[in-house]
């Protein structure tokens, strides 16, 4: 057991937090899972700006990634659809038809523009060697975009899963700005299959969607689907549409799909069926409605984290605050080190500090010289000249020195200092710096990215509602047996999501979908849909005194199939009804000295009592008949011994 118990608490633990960490959950920085990164820094390393076969970058990946090349091109392919990151050349399949890409030989990709922009900056990007050690491999990019919630994702990790749907790309950027300026915002997802999406019980990403196709109505005699709802393709909505069909849910005379680089999938109608009539159940029966769940879980600061599109949102706007501060800061550096590097050389060649090396025969001397010539400047210097400084100063060619543009070098460090001064001043305005870089992304990419999804309120369609009643529902006495595959008298018009309450002969009821074929017994008293208002009464014979009693109740909630007494156990059903307006007539058993041996009871002087409730007795008398009198009852005899 101590072998087991260490197994499981080390093994299995790693390999569940490999996977949840390095597999199937992205991370929040750059909204990418460790594959789709590896991909992208392979695509980098290539970046020629021309394009590269998929077969070449997935070998490339290989050297980060230490899974097979299969799943490399899988997500090489889903990542290049999503048309954000990846430039694609040749068939990569079809989101809208379900088509598979070609061979990894045969299609190309590169880096989008947008990638170039927005994804990479090798000098503040952290790495880590790669699983050989023989390379180093991104932790995360820079992202400045909100890379996971425009392209949305999905795994399955140990013990814990995702599902973060896409959004509209400039909506998740106008409403970073909204962040940034103070103000609420809300967002609602984006589906490159267009359709429509109720958000009422979306729950900032941890509740549900209500997704559905766009069906033109436009004639009478067919359905013509022209978007898809999000996840199914026009192959598998077809598909449930034939399956309804064939289950007789909905009648068609046909379908056919005309899709090319938009979805027209013409659902021609039967003879006698209008679009109308049929559009509910297109939306109850087929993949035209779809229910998606969703969980926002994704990787952050190292650790599983269920978070909200509202807090990913604002942790990527600040994320972009930071990366754009460390360019700054960077470029801010680098200007320094190069206006320093500059002035040195000024004064070096316009001072003509080289000249006092010229009588210096020693190499320690040649360099204190140079320290030594730059003393008196070292207020226009302002910093430190170390011996690194002075060798870049002694390299400089005479060719360079006799060619040297006093007016171009100072042209040019004035530049710098402007440029100094400009990045001081947005370092000092950060959030309206990135404000501004966002709103250039905004203009760049708004004419790219319309919204295709769209956003809307409607209820979903109950099946039951939806369903035709072409059943007939029959019960055989002769043989007990009740259903739509019955031979016998028919007691209503079903449909298979129909159910139906049924009361037997020894006083037994139960609830059921509408049967096939189903024993009730021979002498049912009972087959009707539920009516949580409707009163059922029924007349009774005590088991051990005989006495007739009467029980009025309402049914209304049960258990599905589950069988329920309705009078005591023991006792016999004598009559029953749901008629109100009756009176019930008794004729009891002939006793010595005894004169009346009938009675009259009104129904309606019972009270109606709960369902478990026993019955109230009519009198302290052995019956031997009953029957109802008045309205629509047999008053021609009644149930006798």
């Amino acid at each position: 057991m101590a072998y087991i118990d260490t197994l499981f608490d080390r093994y299995y633990m790693e390999h569940a937090s490999y996977v949840i960490k390095d597999r199937a959950i992205p991370n929040i920085d750059d909204g990418l899972k460790p594959v789709q990164r590896r991909i992208l820094h392979a695509l980098k390393e290539q970046d020629d700006g021309k394009f590269h076969k998929v077969a070449n970058i997935v070998g490339q990946t290989m050297k980060y990634h230490p899974h097979g090349d299969l799943s490399i091109n899988g997500a090489l392919v889903n990542l290049a659809n999503k048309d954000l990151l990846i430039e694609k050349q040749g068939n990569f399949g079809n989101i809208l038809t379900g088509d598979s890409a070609s061979a990894a030989r045969y299609i190309e990709c590169r880096l989008t523009p947008l990638a170039n922009d927005v994804l990479f900056n090798h000098e503040v990007t952290e790495y880590i060697e790669s699983y050989d050690g023989r390379n180093n491999e991104p932790v995360s990019f820079p992202a400045k975009i909100p890379v996971l919630l425009i392209q949305g994702t999905e795994g399955i990790a140990s013990g814990m899963s995702t599902k973060i749907l896409p959004h509209n790309f400039i909506e998740l950027l106008q409403a970073q700005i909204q962040y940034l300026k103070g103000k609420d915002f809300q967002v609602f997802p984006d589906f490159p299959t267009g359709g429509f999406v109720d958000v009422t019980e979306y729950a900032d990403g941890n509740g549900k969607v209500l997704v559905r196709a766009k069906l033109d109505t436009k004639d009478p005699k067919s359905i013509i689907v022209r978007q898809l709802p999000f996840g199914t393709t026009t192959e598998s909505l077809i598909a449930s549409v034939e399956a309804a069909a064939r289950k007789n849910k909905l009648k068609i005379a046909g379908i056919s799909d005309f899709t090319g680089e938009d979805v027209e999938i013409e659902i021609r109608l039967a003879r006698g069926v209008h679009s109308k009539d049929t559009v509910d159940a297109l939306y109850a029966f087929t993949d035209c409605e779809q229910s998606i769940s969703i969980n926002a879980l994704v990787i952050k600061e190292s650790r599983p984290h269920i978070g909200t599109v509202t807090n990913i949102l604002k942790h990527n706007a600040d994320h972009t605050v930071e990366v754009l501060t460390a360019e700054l800061k960077i470029e801010q550096k680098q200007l320094r080190d190069k206006l320093h590097a500059k002035t040195l050389e000024q004064i070096f060649i316009e001072e003509r500090v080289y000249k006092a090396i010229e009588e210096v025969t020693e190499a320690d001397g040649v360099i204190q010289a140079v320290f030594d010539g730059l003393v008196p400047y070292q207020s226009k210097i302002k910093r430190e000249v170390t011996k690194d400084d002075v060798d870049t100063l002694l390299r400089i060619p005479i060719r360079r020195i006799s060619l040297y543009d006093i007016n171009k070098a100072q042209r040019e460090m004035r530049d710098m200092r402007a440029r100094l001064k400009e990045i001081k001043t947005n370092l000092g305005n950060i959030i309206g710096y990135t404000i501004d870089f966002i709103e250039y992304l905004v203009d760049q990419y708004q004419d790219d990215y319309p919204r295709r999804t769209e956003v809307g309120s409607f209820d979903q369609v109950d099946v039951r509602e939806a369903a035709q009643r072409n059943l007939k529902l029959r019960f055989d006495k002769n043989t007990g047996y009740l259903g739509y595959d019955v031979n016998g008298n028919t007691l209503l018009d079903v449909s298979q999501y129909d159910r139906v309450l049924v009361i037997r002969q020894n006083g037994m009821y139960s609830l059921h979908d509408a049967p096939d074929r189903l024993f009730v017994d021979k002498g049912m008293h009972f087959c009707d849909f539920v009516d949580p208002e409707r009163i059922y009464t029924v007349i009774y014979r005590e088991k051990k005194t005989n006495y007739p009693c009467i029980k009025r109740c309402t049914l209304d909630k049960f258990i599905m199939n589950k069988g329920y007494e309705l009078v005591p156990e023991g006792s016999k059903v004598l009559k029953f009804t749901t008629d109100r307006n009756l009176n019930i007539h008794v004729n009891y058993k002939p006793k010595p000295r005894v004169r009346i041996l009938e009675e009259e009871f009104a129904v309606e002087d019972y009270i109606v009592k709960g369902k478990t409730a026993k019955g109230v007795r009519l009198a302290n008398r052995e019956v031997k008949s009953v029957k109802f009198i008045g309205g629509g009852a047999d008053t021609d005899g009644g149930e006798k011994e």
